[in-house]
């Protein structure tokens, strides 16, 4: 016979996998350069504190697929996104994650970015469906006063 404690540590299971799928998901969209799929995972109401200004973006801005698409042109071939050190905390209908990611890729003009960042995205079940609802990502600063991005650091 099955406890009420296992049943939910189950579903809690169950749940941290789906939320692994809708991060992985995001994460191959960009790699394919393909906005919509990668929006689809957002709600509504997302908020989105994203590297590029400015601040915020909310709902219908953190949503711009064309606003997406200009960045993903800004790009030559496949966007490598890498997510390590990901960690999830599920609750009955809302949850976060937290993780560490690397961002590979040739930019347009030749360049080649190889950037470590860090990253939340918070979550709300509605209707059984994970839907991203808040994102977060930055990358640290030096402290000595040029306040400069570190972008040499590594996991």
């Amino acid at each position: 016979m099955t406890t009420d404690t296992e049943r939910k540590a189950r579903e809690r299971h169950a749940d941290e996998e789906r939320i692994r799928e809708v991060l992985a998901d995001r994460a191959a969209a960009t790699g394919q350069r393909d906005a919509r799929r990668f929006l689809a995972h957002c709600a509504p109401e997302t908020v989105d504190f994203s590297l590029a200004p400015p601040l915020r973006f909310k709902g219908p801005e953190a949503l711009d697929q064309q606003a997406l698409e200009a960045w993903y042109a800004t790009w030559d071939g496949p966007i490598e996104v890498t997510m390590t050190e990901v960690e999830i905390a599920v609750g009955d209908d809302v949850a976060f994650a937290h993780s560490i990611d690397l961002m590979r890729g040739t930019k347009a003009d030749g360049f080649e970015v190889r950037l470590w960042s860090r990253a939340t995205v918070g979550l709300r079940r509605t209707d059984g469906v994970w839907k991203i609802t808040h994102t977060h990502s930055s990358v640290p600063f030096l402290m000595d006063g040029s306040g400069r991005a570190a972008l040499d650091l590594t996991p």
